[in-house]
């Protein structure tokens, strides 16, 4: 830590404190995430591209950044291949981390990928600012330097294809396995392990490959994670609903469960600033259980205009906005929040359970 910045809101409002990582001016999204632990998993999550984001956990970067290790052929605990932020704002950041399994600290991982950070900020006033006016754009940047921002050039097209990987990767749980159809428009790691520990072979393939023309003989499809406007990804949502036409099953999560809504008919809108944390809880509206969900999202569902056939399957208790929906008839569903966790709690892994058994079941 070594210079005097600032973050500069689009409504000029300004929190300076001190920079640690890059020594790189950057222009995001500020969005905030409540949760305690977990900032490498939420750090390295694709749907983060394109925003600074903001912890309100008071103190940051005390057990350091792991050593990557391979599970399912996949780096752990990281939910991608790097850091997807495009800088990060803390309360009070630890150098001096201290934990068996680190190997660096946040800094210098954060410094590796070319990426700014600033500590010495009230995030706790900063958090109720965006929850009162809403997820705006913001600067980081030296404190001498200008206040303005420039104009927003990232569009969700840009966003996604940044995160979703090109070509095609097969991991194989066994040779006579069911085999799903991952698309990834930014999939967290985290959902492959999930599927391949439960005996499912996945192909991942590329945001825009044309699943209808070759599903390179998968049994159903899945819909991952992903940053930004579900809208538009219009081709996706068009190939999803021609896919819907098969009757094969259907599972989205996040950006996915937005896609999977628009595909069949309903519609998306902008929440005022998203839903970002792991504490977040959902309720089963036929069964009336609760369960505490990781979520990432600024966008939801509009449950007063769901698709034909479909039904409200969760719903978040704070603010009663729409968490899931599935068919009544159909092998299709989705949710809003993160079954596979990582970070967060995992009790809606059991999720993963119930479409592994409709998929032998079809």
């Amino acid at each position: 830590m070594d210079s005097h910045w600032k973050l500069v809101l689009e409504d000029g409002a300004v929190y300076r404190g001190v920079r640690f990582g890059a020594d790189r001016e950057m222009c995001g999204e500020v969005v905030f995430n409540t949760g305690m632990t977990g900032y490498v998993e939420g750090l390295s999550d694709p749907s983060y591209r394109g925003q600074i984001l903001v912890l309100t956990y008071p103190l940051i970067g005390n057990y350091g950044v792991p050593r990557e290790l391979l599970q399912t052929g996949l780096p752990h605990p990281f939910e991608s291949t790097g850091v997807q932020v495009l800088g990060l704002v803390v309360s009070r950041y630890e150098p001096n981390y201290s934990h068996h399994a680190a190997d660096r600290s946040l800094g210098s991982w954060l410094k590796e990928y070319n990426l700014p950070a600033l500590s010495g900020v009230d995030t706790r006033g900063l958090t109720r600012k965006l929850r009162e006016q809403g997820t705006m754009r913001g600067k980081l940047c030296p404190d001498d330097h200008d206040d303005s921002l420039p104009a927003n050039t990232h569009d969700i097209g840009t966003l996604v294809d940044q995160v979703s990987r090109p070509g095609t990767d097969r991991f194989d749980a066994d040779a006579g396995s069911r085999r799903l159809l991952l698309v990834d428009c930014g999939a967290k790691h985290n959902i492959v392990r999930s599927l391949v520990s439960r005996g499912v072979n996945v192909t991942r393939v590329h945001y825009d490959y044309d699943f209808n023309a070759d599903d390179l003989g998968a049994d159903g499809l899945f819909l991952s994670n992903g940053p930004g406007d579900p809208t538009d990804v219009g081709r996706l949502i068009e190939r999803v609903r021609r896919y819907l036409d098969t009757g094969k099953p259907v599972f989205g999560i996040c950006l996915g469960h937005q896609i999977l809504a628009l595909a069949a008919g309903g519609s998306t809108y902008r929440l005022p600033y998203g839903h970002r944390s792991q504490n977040q809880p959902v309720v089963e509206r036929l069964t009336g259980t609760g369960y505490i969900t990781s979520q990432n999202h600024g966008y939801g569902v509009d449950a007063s205009r769901l698709p034909k056939g479909f039904y409200e399957w969760f719903a978040n208790v704070n603010d009663g906005t729409n968490e899931g929906i599935r068919h009544s008839r159909k092998p299709w569903m989705s949710v809003q929040f993160h079954p596979e966790a990582y970070p967060g709690p995992v009790e809606t892994s059991v999720l993963f359970d119930e479409f592994v058994q409709i998929l032998h079941e079809e």
